[in-house]
């Protein structure tokens, strides 16, 4: 393992700090640094970029953000056992790394954005999806950030990427698809991290696309969470769930009816959320 600065090799940084990973917060330290340089050139240079780091633990990704050349990191710790470690890095690197202690669940990521900002991290395995869709459904789109490099289970990661007909492809597949390119960059075996957790991880890499305005976020849940509430059954079925006419949402995304959600092109869900406020509102006059 090749050391990337001055600092300890990890494994001393836990040692002193007495940091074993706590399975309630979700924490598999990286301890090789080859590999998170690896995963943060995933993210392209970094010169002029404020980063956003959620779980540094023991800061073996946020060291090597630093070493790669980031312009500052804001690093999210909820577990203060970990703050004298970065604390460490902190001053190895004057004036580029700000430790923030609290609970990534509950921040206001826009406010921690100046200039250009990517979000990367190992993020912790539990809070994992919730953040990921909490950033994919932020309003105005595209958002702060330019992108997102972030470490999922490898069965998280295949569902944030899946196309159409692929067993992964759900609610997930088709929020990411429509808001972002997404892929997996590389996977990363168990034994990389301590302790090794029971799957194989992987490294996403997700950039906002620009997309049409006249979707909307809550719309657009409402039809894949009835669509795929049922998703081996027929969507003329499964789509009763959403509450209006089912051939107005047939029709409006060119669907015969004897489709299957994990079928369906994200354009498809697009254009049942698109047509949803309409036959809402022409299904309540009807009851009028």
């Amino acid at each position: 393992m090749s050391q990337i600065d001055n600092l300890p090799p990890l494994r001393e940084v836990i040692a002193e700090h007495g940091l074993r990973a706590k399975k309630e917060l979700g924490q598999n330290f990286l301890l090789d640094l080859n590999l998170t340089s690896r995963i943060a050139r995933v993210a392209g240079p970094l010169e002029g970029v404020r980063v956003i780091e959620v779980g540094p633990g023991p800061g073996g990704l946020t060291r090597a953000l630093l070493a790669e050349g980031a312009r500052e990191v804001i690093a999210i710790e909820r577990d203060a056992r970990a703050l004298p470690a970065l604390a460490q890095i902190a001053e190895a690197y004057p004036g580029r790394l700000t430790v923030i202690s609290g609970d990534a669940m509950e921040m206001d990521y826009r406010l921690l954005a100046e200039g250009p900002t990517r979000i990367i991290a190992n993020l912790p395995y539990n809070i994992a999806t919730p953040l990921l869709t909490g950033w994919l459904t932020l309003d105005p789109w595209p958002s702060f950030f330019e992108s997102l490099t972030l470490m999922f289970q490898r069965e998280v990661a295949e569902r944030i990427c899946a196309k159409p007909s692929e067993d992964p492809y759900g609610r997930l597949g088709v929020l990411a698809g429509w808001r972002t390119e997404a892929r997996i960059a590389f996977n990363v075996g168990r034994q990389a991290f301590v302790p090794p957790p029971n799957v194989t991880s992987a490294v996403v890499h997700l950039v906002p696309k620009a997309v049409d305005d006249d979707v909307t976020v809550k719309d657009l849940e409402h039809i894949t969470r009835a669509a795929f509430g049922q998703r081996r059954k027929m969507v003329r079925q499964s789509l009763k769930a959403a509450g209006v006419p089912v051939e107005g949402l047939l029709l409006a995304a060119g669907l015969r009816g004897d489709e299957r959600a994990e079928e369906l092109p994200v354009a498809a869900f697009l254009a049942m959320a698109r047509a949803l406020p309409g036959l809402r509102n022409a299904s309540r006059a009807s009851t009028v």
